[in-house]
């Protein structure tokens, strides 16, 4: 099962650099940010999708695991059962 990534850029990517990040969703958010988000393969392919990131020379504010449902958190609660406020 592949892992959910959020990747946030600085500066906003058209949408048709999708197809080069293997199709993953591309949201341009009014802050003036990039979001890449989708399910990544594995490590070797977040590997792969960051060096794009670092050939566009965008900075890269941060990457985020994106829990999947049922996920324990520390506190032992699961994703499907946390609310967020």
């Amino acid at each position: 099962m592949s892992d959910a990534y959020e990747i946030r850029l600085q500066g906003h990517l058209d949408r048709r650099w999708a197809t080069w990040f293997d199709g993953l969703n591309l949201t341009v958010e009014p802050d003036g940010t990039t979001v890449i988000s989708g399910h990544v393969a594995d490590q070797a392919a977040l590997h792969g999708l960051l060096d794009k990131v670092r050939d566009l020379g965008l900075p890269l504010i941060s990457v985020t695991r994106q829990p999947q449902a049922g996920t324990p958190y520390p506190d032992g609660t699961s994703t499907h059962a946390r609310r967020t406020p």
